[in-house]
């Protein structure tokens, strides 16, 4: 991959695709500091966008500028992408540090494949809680509602490269043992 590290930093080159965990894990709270360019350039999905997924890809916690920004509800900075926009928007300027802290109940199958229980989200953007215990319907997506399929719990995050130059630091898990 292309991404690089700029002044303690982890920046998205654009073109440069996902960015995966070495590690996988399941059941875990997940702090991500991120931010948006400085320099604002576009509008709606075209302005600081990017994604925090965990359950191998298939599930998204939207990471874009949306101050002053209108984009639709349910793909606005923090919402489950596709499926349940934030409560609130409390995001900083851009070029500003924001942090997620996301806890996140990976999906358990039943040995047929069956969905037993669903991936669960709670999320508090900035300290404020904008996601709370949220039942996914399956993999986040736009204009889409997939069903599950079977995986293992245990699965890499990743980072997304949407085309815009998007930082991360202060990166960390914390496995939860149910």
């Amino acid at each position: 991959t292309k991404w690089v590290i700029k002044d303690g930093a982890m920046e998205c080159v654009p073109g440069s695709g996902f960015i995966h965990t070495k590690d996988s894990f399941g059941d875990c709270q997940l702090h991500v500091e991120w931010a948006a360019p400085a320099k604002v350039e576009g509008d709606d999905q075209g302005r600081g966008n990017s994604g925090v997924f965990l359950g191998g890809g298939r599930y998204e916690v939207q990471v874009l500028d949306t101050y002053n920004n209108k984009t639709y509800a349910d793909g606005y900075a923090s919402a489950l992408y596709g499926q349940y926009p934030p409560s609130v928007n409390p995001i900083h300027k851009p070029g500003e540090w924001n942090n997620y802290d996301i806890i996140y109940i990976a999906p358990r199958f039943n040995e047929d494949g069956s969905l037993k229980s669903p991936a669960r989200f709670t999320v508090f953007f900035n300290g404020v809680l904008v996601q709370w215990d949220r039942e996914l319907t399956g993999p986040t997506g736009h204009h889409v509602r997939p069903p599950y399929q079977k995986h293992d719990i245990q699965q890499p995050i990743s980072f997304q490269d949407h085309g815009n130059p998007v930082r991360f630091r202060n990166i960390w898990v914390r496995e939860i043992n149910q």
